[in-house]
């Protein structure tokens, strides 16, 4: 199946969910910027896997984003972890 820039946000939105389950923890912003990162997730494991062929059914899709989301999460706490508050 393929989506478009608006399938890819909604699946990435699920995906921030997702990842904020899967990694929890305080996060700057909470979790509405977990689900911004889960979108934007989404929208790069998106294209990355659809120029790799990769991709079909809404379940793997959701499992790309997730992995996209975790990843841009992780970063998002190396990059805010040495931030004095």
């Amino acid at each position: 199946m393929e989506y478009g820039i608006l399938g890819w946000i909604i699946v990435g939105l699920i995906a921030g969910v997702l990842a904020k389950w899967i990694m929890p923890g305080k996060d700057p912003g909470g979790i509405l910027i977990t689900i911004l990162i889960g979108i934007v997730g989404g929208v790069v494991g998106g294209f990355v896997a659809s120029q790799l062929g990769i991709g079909g059914g809404n379940i793997l899709n959701i499992v790309i984003a997730t992995a996209g989301a975790i990843l841009l999460l992780f970063l998002y706490r190396l990059v805010t972890k040495n931030r004095a508050v």
